[in-house]
């Protein structure tokens, strides 16, 4: 029997050779595998002994020769390919052992674009793809945790089964599109590629297995882009594996933390913000987006764009919260808060990094998906369309609210004051729904002269006035939208008769 073995990964390669020996195995390989197995004394014939031809163009071929590729591809059941074979004095191959050069590993590193061309390879591939189209009668290896299971195999039964075979085939055709896809989403990086393009490929690694996941019936696993960016790359610090649940309302704090400059404290539950607050501090942030709603904090996420500190480790150890993330956390706030056993506590240092324009934003469907490019926008043209402008400090609650209704579940409308969310209705079907929740919110919370001054948001235009004459019962004197209902007038109308400034954005910004 014979084995191929050329591997980049040498990780088992030297054992693994020296029990294929003991079990009958001659060895054939190739350059630095080659080398690695002369060291240690295991017994391997170079590739150019097979091929009659040396490596040539700096290694760049090595395997590609059909000494090679028709011992692989053979079909042994066929005897005018086995009368071709020994036609041509070549032998025929039991057992490949292939993994690949490190692209993915090259391009998350400091590298040139000469760098990653060259770990494109082109004989690996070559060599899997062939051993797994003849699995039959070929055994095709990739990956060196299998190994062990090859090897108890051939010792059990002298040979192969099918079904494995059929199994590490699959395994091939796997590695190697995962591994083209990465090429080629790191070459449309550097191209004019459109970010729709007519063929889309996508590939990820599995991160981490998960217990369920939305429910408890279902079964989930986190995986991570080639070249990830975001949330996968958060450090747990603490706390439990993180569930199907923690990282999708995580990453929709982050999204939304990523709008602020300023001291941002989020907080975010199933998904939608519950409160938000900028402030000077780190501490005083929290405290105000912690009272914006003080009973879905519970059970909450925070997401924090500043070092987390003693003083906000102690208010944030007072309640019952699933995920803390922040760029980093004083040795005196991971005293305080690492106290509490269930609390997850994450660090990304790049927590405000920018979507890229590749970057899509993808929902599955039955049959398909649906894919867009990320809302990274805010506004198109702001337009003061009232009588009256509103004040600076309107301004810049106005900014603060659009923000936030944003990255809010349609039909959405946040009211805010000084900076902070005092009122969030989200995922109503009816605008009015929306804004009515937002006021029942706010007036519970906080009273109504509190809500005096307050700015309200809206995710999309006003096909009626109902949501501006709710508004002006309670006290709120600006108003930002997008505008371009065939019915603006009368918004504008109902906004002039008492008082109220309203601006167009001419951006809508929906969230299903």
């Amino acid at each position: 029997m014979r084995a191929l073995l050329s591997v980049s990964d040498k990780t088992g390669i030297i054992p693994f050779a020296k029990q294929l020996i003991a079990l009958g195995f001659d060895i054939i390989s190739t350059g630095g595998t080659l080398d690695a197995l002369q060291k240690a004394s295991v017994k391997a014939t170079p590739i150019t002994d097979v091929t009659g031809f040396p490596e040539c163009l700096g290694g760049r071929v090595k395997t590609l020769h059909p000494s090679i590729h028709a011992g692989i591809l053979a079909k042994r059941d066929n005897p005018e390919h086995m009368e071709t074979l020994s036609a041509l004095e070549i032998l025929p191959f039991d057992l490949i052992c292939v993994n690949l050069y490190p692209f993915a590993q090259t391009i998350q590193a400091n590298h040139t674009f000469e760098d990653a061309v060259e770990q494109i390879d082109i004989g690996g591939p070559t060599l899997l793809r062939a051993a797994a189209k003849n699995y039959e009668t070929v055994t095709v290896l990739t990956d060196p945790s299998d190994y062990a299971q090859i090897v108890s195999e051939l010792q059990a039964n002298g040979h192969i089964s099918r079904e494995t075979n059929l199994i590490m085939s699959a395994k091939v055709f796997a590695l190697t599109a995962h591994y083209d896809a990465i090429i080629a989403a790191y070459l449309a990086l550097r191209t004019n590629a459109p970010p729709l393009p007519h063929t889309l490929t996508l590939t990820y690694t599995k991160e981490q297995d998960m217990r369920y996941g939305e429910n408890p019936h279902q079964s989930a696993a986190f995986y991570r882009e080639s070249t990830p960016s975001g949330l996968v790359n958060a450090i747990k610090l603490h706390g439990k594996a993180l569930s199907f649940n923690n990282i999708t309302d995580t990453n929709a704090a982050l999204a939304l933390l990523r709008e602020f400059a300023d001291p941002t404290v989020v907080v975010c539950k199933h998904g939608t913000p519950c409160g938000v607050a900028c402030d000077t501090t780190l501490v005083s942030a929290f405290e105000r987006a912690r009272d914006a709603d003080p009973v879905s904090i519970f059970g909450g996420i925070i997401a924090c764009n500043r070092e987390v500190d003693a003083n906000t480790a102690d208010a944030i150890s007072k309640l019952f919260i699933e995920v803390v993330i922040a760029p980093s956390y004083t040795p005196d706030a991971l005293d305080r808060l690492t106290s509490k056993k269930n609390i997850r506590l994450l660090s990304l240092a790049n927590l405000t990094e920018t979507v890229s324009s590749h970057d899509l934003d993808i929902k599955k469907v039955f049959g398909g998906i649906v894919a867009q490019t990320h809302d990274t926008a805010l506004v198109s043209d702001l337009q003061v369309v009232t009588n009256r402008a509103p004040s600076s400090q309107e301004l810049s609650d106005l900014h603060f609210a659009w923000k936030l209704v944003k990255h809010t579940k349609s039909n959405a409308i946040v009211i805010a004051k000084n900076l902070q969310s005092i009122g969030i209705g989200a995922g109503q079907v009816s605008r009015i729904w929306a804004t009515n929740q937002a006021i029942d919110h706010a007036t519970e919370h906080f009273g109504a002269p509190l809500i005096q001054g307050a700015v309200l948001a809206s995710d999309a235009f006003f096909p009626f006035s109902d949501c501006v004459s709710a508004a002006q019962l309670v006290g709120i004197t600006a108003i930002i939208q997008p505008g371009g209902s065939v019915n603006d007038q009368a918004s504008i109308d109902v906004c002039n008769e008492h008082g109220i400034a309203m601006i167009f954005t001419n951006m809508r910004h929906f969230r299903h």
